[in-house]
């Protein structure tokens, strides 16, 4: 049976979250296939935690997505010899009503995006919407971490 991510993704307005964010954990990740492939192929550090994580490379709510545990020292030697696209953020977590989202800090050249995501059961499942929770970028490719690792968010046209 293929594993299946349901997933929204959100802009975030303002600092209401930061106050009932329970837990943090800085995250590095880089790209072991390029941009354009079947699957996204990335390798992490969360905190001192090894991850290969392999989703499919497409733009929407439902994927599928794998995620195995892989030593930290053999993911830095991927991140520093095999991978592009380096994405450095810190990830919040934040329980609103009976979901867990996790909001995404990004630093480097991703600074000062904030991105929110929801997990979810099914595509039509409902949710608490906090008062910090803005534009829904879901079906926006820019924000998804493997576009912003080739091009970052600083690169983006200002308005």
């Amino acid at each position: 049976m293929m594993a299946t991510e349901i997933e929204r993704k959100f802009l975030v307005v303002g600092n209401g979250w930061r106050a009932v964010a329970y837990k943090a954990i800085p995250m590095r990740h880089g790209y072991l296939a390029p941009l354009g492939s079947k699957a996204s192929v990335r390798v992490r550090i969360e905190g001192t935690q090894g991850k290969l994580n392999v989703k499919a490379a497409k733009v929407g709510m439902s994927r599928a997505e794998y995620e195995y545990d892989v030593p930290a020292a053999e993911v830095e030697e991927m991140l520093a010899t095999l991978c592009t696209g380096l994405i450095l953020k810190t990830r919040h977590y934040v329980t609103v009503g009976a979901h867990l989202w996790e909001v995404d800090e990004f630093e480097g050249d991703n600074a000062p995006l904030i991105v929110a995501e929801i997990e979810l059961a099914s595509e039509s499942e409902d949710f608490e919407r906090p008062d910090w929770l803005g534009a829904e970028v879901t079906e926006d490719r820019r924000y998804y971490n493997h576009t912003l690792s080739v091009t970052p968010y600083a690169q983006w046209p200002k308005a």
